[in-house]
């Protein structure tokens, strides 16, 4: 059976579409079958793996609403064991079109029901922000990975998202658990870097990942190639991160 993890921090610019995309490719290179799931109606996970974002036809807006099923929407992508199952514009409408709709919070873990056990991962991009989107996410996944920056207001907003999640647990998905705490964006240069980190790993200890995700100037550039880290520059730091971060799911997961 697959595990289904999202990536969520109501907070944007804290690399949760870096991650996804990077993470999903490591998997994949690791041997690992993966599907990427885009849920944020900017549709970046989507780009950048290169895919026309105006030529998507089925996404996760129609999956969300079950006009369709989620294997006619999956598309192959040019890395190793990764699909992805792409978003267009038209996803920043479903939060009002499924407001009134029952079992609103399970769309996405119904529409998933076939198709988890066809992959060891599945990775969901979720929106910056707690609403419905991420709500469906978060009660279809088995954990959660939230990315936090190593900048001046890394903590700002993290009580509300952990209390988010505790509801989540509570009323909808009693499965649902921390895969862990991610620390982006490190300059080791950078006092106030090393102290967030610190600051962190203090409070929260083994909820943290091992793995800290370094500034890398190739990690940002690859997404305007519609290419992973992975395949754009395979000897960068990026890249490393990334593979070192897949390694240590893999085998926290064993």
């Amino acid at each position: 059976m697959g595990k289904i993890i999202a990536i969520a921090n109501q907070k944007g610019g804290v690399g949760k579409t870096t991650t996804a995309v990077n993470l999903s490719a490591a998997l994949g290179v690791l041997e690992k079958k993966v599907l990427l799931i885009d849920a944020d109606p900017q549709a970046n996970a989507t780009s950048g793996l290169g895919i026309d974002v105006e030529k998507v036809e089925i996404g996760t807006y129609q999956i969300l609403e079950h006009s369709n099923k989620a294997e006619e929407a999956i598309l192959e992508t040019d890395s190793p064991n990764l699909s992805i199952l792409p978003a267009h514009i038209d996803l920043v409408a479903i939060e009002l079109e499924l407001v009134n709709q029952e079992r609103r919070e399970y769309m996405l873990k119904e529409a998933l029901e076939n198709i988890k056990d066809n992959y060891d991962y599945i990775i969901i991009d979720c929106a910056p922000s707690l609403g419905l989107l991420t709500l469906n996410a978060l009660t279809a996944a088995n954990s959660v990975i939230i990315p936090i920056q190593c900048e001046y207001f890394a903590l700002e907003g993290l009580g509300k998202l952990l209390n988010t999640i505790k509801s989540i647990q509570k009323l909808h998905n009693p499965e649902l658990d921390f895969e862990g705490l991610l620390l982006t964006m490190f300059d080791s240069r950078l006092r106030l870097s090393n102290q967030v980190v610190e600051e962190v790993e203090n409070h929260f200890e083994d909820m943290v990942f091992k793995t800290v995700i370094q500034r890398n100037v190739r990690l940002s550039e690859a997404p305007s190639y519609g290419e992973s880290i992975i395949k754009y520059d395979a000897s960068s730091r990026g890249a490393n991160n990334y593979l070192s971060l897949a390694e240590e799911i893999i085998k926290k997961n064993a």
